[in-house]
């Protein structure tokens, strides 16, 4: 190998490619800038014997992408110099996707689309812009959650609920139920993947959706860092950090409700306010009447309260303070620590806190 190829890169034989004709000595040394700034840093480093060596050895002839060929003045061996890659000029890695295998798509499109919702779901939806999302919910009669959701309308007659836990199948089949004459379809879409990517969307901001290779963005990103949903037809992730995504939905107050405790707690007691995820103004949804007098008439005595422990207590486990049941665990991950979310009063004196002989340890939500 050539002094050139030691302190530039490495180098292959390019005479029987880009010289038909020998080239002749002649032509002495024409080098790039890369190059004449590694042969500047030589001669600081190198004594006179050295630099001379290193010029009766080595010529070349500049390229426009930065290489340059350079020959063995004695041998009149062509090669083709590629630079070694500098770190500030390498693409920067991508970040990995996580399949969410716990996540599905329901899609309702038609006319009649999103007085549907609007009726329905707990939030705004006649407000929601095309091209936008926000957080909604389902909820029985007696105002108690039974599905938490991030609702998108990418289109003027569609909307797209995207389903942490509940299975789509289940709130397909029960949603049906109440469409009778309206124009509508309401369909489950396993053909959308959803994947969650711990890294800023490409287009999608805050509320605003994005378009990235054909798949749908949502903004995820929060006090704890850059993160969203990619939504679409591409190819599907590992599934290794879906409880790594599970944590960070619990960090930031997002219940991630098992199947035990559905319509079991009030919107308030979930604390969705933090979402934006229903409304007391607009007229008459499943649960309204609930929710509004609960809110207007101030009667909220509890909220949602986030723990850490060594390992993880079950959902529907009491919260003691060790002379009585004061609250109860809705979700948990493991992990080091384990989180939990639970249900507590919003006033309480300050005591050791448990759940089934598991020492909790109060930290606060992140915005």
């Amino acid at each position: 190998m050539t002094a050139l190829a030691q302190c530039c890169g490495s180098e292959i034989d390019a005479a029987p490619v880009f010289f038909p004709i020998p080239v002749t000595r002649r032509l002495g040394t024409v080098a790039p800038p890369y190059f004449l700034l590694r042969w500047r840093r030589f001669r600081v480093g190198a004594g006179r014997s050295g630099r001379r060596v290193f010029g009766r050895q080595c010529s070349g002839v500049g390229v426009r992408d930065g290489s340059c060929f350079a020959y063995h003045r004695g041998l009149a061996v062509h090669k083709i110099l590629i630079p070694t890659p500098l770190a500030d000029n390498l693409p920067p890695p991508e970040t990995p996707a996580t399949a969410l295998s716990d996540h599905a798509v329901l899609s309702l499109e038609g006319p009649d689309a999103v007085a549907f919702a609007h009726a329905q779901f707990s939030s705004e939806v006649a407000s929601l812009a095309v091209g936008q999302w926000q957080w909604s919910a389902w909820l029985t009669p007696k105002g108690r959650v039974i599905a938490l959701f991030a609702l998108a309308r990418p289109g003027e007659q569609e909307l797209l609920l995207v389903l942490p836990d509940y299975p789509a199948e289940v709130l397909a089949a029960a949603l049906q139920r109440y469409v009778f004459r309206r124009k509508l379809k309401i369909a489950v879409r396993p053909d959308l993947a959803i994947q969650g990517v711990m890294a800023s969307p490409a287009q999608a901001s805050g509320a605003l959706l994005g378009k990235s290779g054909g798949a749908l963005e949502l903004d995820r990103t929060d006090a704890g860092g850059a993160r969203h949903w990619r939504i679409g037809d591409g190819p599907v992730a590992g599934t290794a950090n879906i409880a790594d995504w599970r944590r960070h939905d619990l960090r930031h107050g997002l219940p991630r409700l098992p199947e035990s405790q559905r319509e079991q707690w009030t919107p308030q007691q979930l604390s969705l306010d933090r979402l934006n995820a229903y409304s007391v103004k607009k007229g008459c949804y499943p649960g309204q009447e609930i929710v509004a007098r609960t809110h207007f008439l101030g009667k909220a005595k509890r909220a949602l309260v986030l723990f850490e422990s060594d390992v993880p207590p079950d959902p529907g486990n009491a919260v003691t303070d060790g002379n009585r049941d004061i609250g109860e665990i809705i979700c948990a991950q493991a992990g080091s620590p384990a989180l939990a979310l639970g249900v507590m009063p919003l006033e309480r004196e300050p005591a050791t806190l448990a759940a089934s002989g598991v020492a909790l340890k109060e930290i606060p939500l992140l915005d």
